[in-house]
C-alpha cells in the first residue's frame, strides 16, 4: 500500500513531470544548438537583440511570461486561433501548452552553455577543417559539436532540472488539472493549499534531493572539463 504522499495523484504528477522535462530537454537541444551556433559565430546587427530576446525569461517574472503565453495560446490569441482552425483546439490548459511554456522559459538555460562552448572553441579548429576541404556543415557536425559536448551536457542537465522545478509559467499556462497538467510543483502547491503538510514535505524533500543531484552532476562535468583543459 502506498503512503499518503505517494497517492495515485502524486505518482501521476511525478510521471507527468518527467515526461514534460524529457520532451522539453530533447526539443530544446535541437532548437538551441543551431541558435547558439549562430549567436556565437555571427556578426549580424541582429545578434544583440536576438540574444537579449533569448535571455528575456531570465529576468521576467514567471507570472508575466506565463500570462502572455496564456493570452497567446488561448481562444483569442493568434496561436490559439490558428490551432482551433486546424482542429486542434486552444493549447492553453493542455499538455501541449505546458510543453510550449517550458520550451520558452527554459530556452536560455539551453542556449547559454552551448553558446559558451562554441565561443570557447575559437576559430582555429574550423580553419583546420576548412584546409582539409571539409564543408561547413561537415565541420559543424564532426568538429564543432564534439568540441561543444560539455556545453551540450550542461544544457541538458540545466534544461531538465529547470523544467522539473518550474511553477509560475506551469500554473499560468497549464493550470493544475490532475492527470493532464498537474506536475510536482503544482502538486506541492495543492497540498499546501489543503494544509496537507506531510504530503507536501515528502514531495518537496524529493525536489531538494533532485536539485542537489543536478548541481552535483554539473559540478562534476565542469571539474572534468577543467582537468581536460589543464
Amino acid at each position: 500500500m502506498r503512503p499518503a504522499a505517494f497517492s495515485s495523484e502524486a505518482v501521476s504528477a511525478i510521471a507527468l513531470t518527467l515526461q514534460l522535462a524529457t520532451l522539453s530537454t530533447l526539443i530544446l537541444l535541437v532548437l538551441a544548438t543551431p541558435l547558439a551556433w549562430w549567436l556565437s559565430q555571427t556578426r549580424s546587427r541582429w545578434r544583440t537583440p536576438l540574444g537579449a530576446l533569448v535571455l528575456l525569461p531570465l529576468v521576467l517574472p514567471p507570472t508575466v511570461l506565463g500570462f502572455y503565453l496564456l493570452v497567446l495560446l488561448g481562444p483569442q490569441g493568434w496561436v490559439g486561433q490558428l490551432t482551433q482552425a486546424l482542429g486542434l483546439g486552444p493549447l492553453s490548459f493542455s499538455f501541449s501548452g505546458l510543453l510550449l511554456g517550458a520550451l520558452v522559459f527554459s530556452l536560455p538555460f539551453a542556449v547559454q552553455p552551448i553558446q559558451s562552448s562554441f565561443e570557447a572553441m575559437g576559430a582555429r579548429p574550423l580553419e583546420v577543417a576548412a584546409t582539409l576541404r571539409a564543408r561547413p556543415l561537415d565541420a559543424f557536425f564532426t568538429v564543432a559539436l564534439p568540441l561543444a559536448r560539455p556545453g551540450l551536457l550542461t544544457a541538458a542537465v540545466l534544461s531538465f532540472a529547470h523544467t522539473v522545478g518550474e511553477f509560475g509559467v506551469v500554473l499560468m499556462v497549464g493550470g493544475n488539472i490532475p492527470g493532464q497538467t498537474r506536475v510536482v510543483s503544482t502538486q506541492i502547491y495543492g497540498h499546501v493549499e489543503a494544509m496537507e503538510y506531510t504530503q507536501a514535505h515528502v514531495l518537496a524533500a524529493g525536489m531538494v534531493l533532485f536539485s542537489f543531484i543536478a548541481l552535483w552532476v554539473l559540478m562534476r562535468l565542469q571539474s572534468k572539463q577543467r582537468r581536460k583543459q589543464a
